[in-house]
């Protein structure tokens, strides 16, 4: 197992806490219970279940530097770095790249994505212990991800409002990750099943992390 997989701690739906190199990052917290103070927080785009101001709260300092999309910055207050596709920055020593993340094929109505290309939603890409860690954010397979090079991918599986399982399955083999994880369910989101489902299709190593509360 990579020996990163233990400091990523998923905390439901598409929300997780990584302690690594003496700093605490959390990405789209949502939900939370008692966890510790924030170095970092990046939220991928404005949605509630990934930016949420109440969750942000519970975790900020005066010193916390949050990373989001110009849209989720009008709803928050502290350190904001605005990012959009395609930006690089370093943050507390962090290397942190975004990459967009919209969908091709989910409709809220038709000729309406959920999640439009043009609202400038992003992934992460973050480098902690040597590692290329890859949150995709709610994306479905886009064409971007032929270029993307990661040791670990973070891919929804629910579908409906991203990939399914088995369109996960399609972007680990185009992304090639040393080690996949499956998100996107936990939490009323998506059905926990289908991160079962994603490592039956899929000859990429998957670990499939414990929820935690």
């Amino acid at each position: 197992m990579n020996p990163m997989i233990e400091k990523i701690h998923w905390l439901g739906h598409d929300s997780f806490r990584i302690e690594a190199d003496d700093l605490v990052i959390y990405i789209d917290p949502w939900q939370l219970g008692r966890c510790p103070d924030a170095d970092i927080i990046l939220i991928t785009h404005d949605h509630i279940d990934h930016c949420s101001p109440d969750d942000v709260a519970k975790i900020q300092r005066d010193d916390t530097v949050i990373v989001t999309t110009k849209e989720s910055a009008k709803k928050l207050k502290g350190q904001i770095r605005v990012v959009k596709p395609g930006d690089s920055l370093t943050v507390k020593g962090v290397p942190i790249e975004t990459v967009p993340a919209y969908n091709l094929t989910k409709f809220r109505s038709p000729g309406e994505p959920f999640h439009p290309k043009d609202a400038g939603h992003v992934g992460f890409i973050l480098t902690l212990g040597g590692q290329r860690i890859y949150h995709t954010g709610d994306s479905d397979v886009i064409p971007e991800m032929e270029s993307i090079e990661v040791d670990i991918a973070l891919l929804p599986v629910s579908g409906i409002y991203v990939m399914t399982a088995e369109e996960a399955a399609e972007a680990a083999r185009i992304i090639q990750p040393q080690v996949a994880i499956p998100m996107h369910i936990g939490r009323g989101i998506g059905s926990m099943d289908a991160a079962g489902q994603f490592e039956q299709m899929t000859s990429i190593p998957v670990e499939i992390l414990a929820l935690e509360t």
